[in-house]
Parts: C-alpha cells; sequence; structure tokens
C-alpha cells in the first residue's frame, strides 16, 4: 500500500509541474473556452505525434541503412516528452492525475475484458460507462 501512496504523489506532482509549466508559458486550461479547449487538444496532439516520430528515430528502423544506431537514452527523453503533452491533453480536458488513474483502471479492466472473450468484434458500447 505504502508503494501505491508514493507512486500517487509522484503522479500528482508531476500534473501539478506541468500545470505550472502550461501556465508560465500562457496556457491556462481553466480559462479557456470550447475553442481554445479544441485547438490546444489540436496543438498537443501534433505535438504528440512529432514526439512519437523522435522516439521511433531514436531505434534503428530502417531495415535498409547499416548506420543507424540504437539511441536508448534519447528514447527514454522521448517517452518523458510523450508524457509532457499527455499530462497537458488531460488538462486542457479538465483531468487531474486521479482523473486520469481511475479512468485508466476503467479502461484497462475493459482491455481485459476483451481480451478474455477474443475480441472478435470491435464494440464501441463496451467503454461507454468509463
Amino acid at each position: 500500500m505504502g508503494n501505491e501512496s508514493c507512486a500517487d504523489d509522484m503522479w500528482e506532482h508531476m500534473f501539478s509541474m506541468q500545470m505550472a509549466l502550461g501556465k508560465r508559458l500562457g496556457v491556462i486550461p481553466e480559462t479557456f473556452t470550447d475553442s481554445e479547449r479544441i485547438a490546444w487538444v489540436l496543438n498537443y496532439a501534433r505535438a504528440l505525434q512529432q514526439e512519437v516520430a523522435e522516439l521511433v528515430d531514436s531505434v534503428p528502423w530502417k531495415w535498409w541503412a547499416k548506420y543507424q544506431k540504437f539511441d536508448l537514452q534519447n528514447a527514454r527523453v522521448e517517452v518523458v516528452d510523450l508524457l509532457h503533452f499527455l499530462m497537458a491533453i488531460a488538462q486542457t480536458l479538465g483531468m487531474s492525475a486521479e482523473d486520469v488513474y481511475v479512468t485508466y483502471l476503467k479502461k484497462n479492466a475493459v482491455n481485459h475484458a476483451r481480451q478474455d472473450s477474443g475480441y472478435e468484434f470491435k464494440n464501441a458500447e463496451d467503454s461507454r460507462h468509463i
């Protein structure tokens, strides 16, 4: 139980740090209109796409190129960059660290249920309760 509390504290701390960084950059989600919220979700989603591309570039993905090297350290940094933007999206949508955690638990249960049933067909309704 002690480890969960420590992990909760870490997530809360990271969300707090992300909010402070956003505010330093003039991004204050609690003041957004719907159109601003949409614009920032799109901004962050595009940034996520770029960070995924940078993560891909950290691993030798060009099967035809011999010069590539696996950059483990950079790959790890790119994962953290992804977390920055994921937290920013969550905050833009009004989610706290706890909201993300609770939603994750519910969605994880749905994913396990899908695997238990063989996940032979898509059922958009199985996530509606989340």
